[in-house]
């Protein structure tokens, strides 16, 4: 529960931190979109324009916690697995840095296969390396510590993402055909948007429930 309970903290700081560039790349990128529609008179279809727009808000909020927050370490790791088997199992620092390092690129891995259509753990696990091992020199250069065992999790948690796209495709392509239309995907679209504002007003808030 502690583990829970900080993860909430992190959200709810990051957020603090971050809404107002979010909030303003969310009304430019709406009215953007919406006038392009209008304009062009271009067909609206609800859950894709909001897959991508998820998908633009992760990687804004994916570059602030990568390169913007304090980090406390500083210097160079190059082998592989030395500092995430130096924590023990169920800390707070495993939490963080181990569980927390693959949890924040599941969505990558998710959003990337959707959007290059990867078919192959190699594709996507070669666009990770690439992006996560950028970031770490990036991370490096502005004072902060390089370490390839974040390379390894960040990659590890892409894959995954990577795994619940593919999963999620598969088992939607042998849906119903009444359940494979806009509609549908609409509906969930929205519940989705639902269960995004309640977590963010959970973690903005608190509700008592935690």
């Amino acid at each position: 529960m502690g583990n829970f309970l900080t993860f909430f903290d992190t959200l709810k700081y990051t957020l603090i931190n971050t809404w107002p560039m979010l909030v303003l790349f969310i009304v430019i990128l709406t009215v953007v979109r919406l006038s392009n529609v209008i304009i062009n008179k271009e067909k609206f279809v609800f859950y894709q324009d909001f897959y991508r727009l998820l998908g633009i808000l992760y990687i804004l909020l994916l570059y602030y916690l990568l390169l913007t927050t304090e980090g406390a370490s500083r210097g160079v790791n190059f082998i592989p697995f030395t500092e995430m088997t130096r924590y023990s199992l169920g800390s707070k620092s495993f939490f963080y840095n181990v569980i927390g390092n693959i949890a924040l690129f599941i969505p990558f891995g998710f959003f990337v296969t959707g959007t290059v259509k990867a078919k192959k753990i190699s594709e996507i696990t070669i666009i990770t390396l690439i992006i996560s091992l950028t970031a770490e020199l990036i991370q490096y250069r502005i004072g902060r510590a390089f370490d390839v065992d974040d390379i390894i999790l960040n990659t590890t948690g892409s894959i995954l993402g990577f795994a619940i796209y593919s999963g999620i495709s598969g088992i939607a392509s042998k849906l119903p055909k009444f359940l494979q239309n806009n509609i549908f995907y609409n509906i969930l679209a929205v519940l989705v948007l639902i269960g995004i504002v309640l977590l963010l007003s959970i973690a903005l808030f608190g509700t008592g429930w935690f």
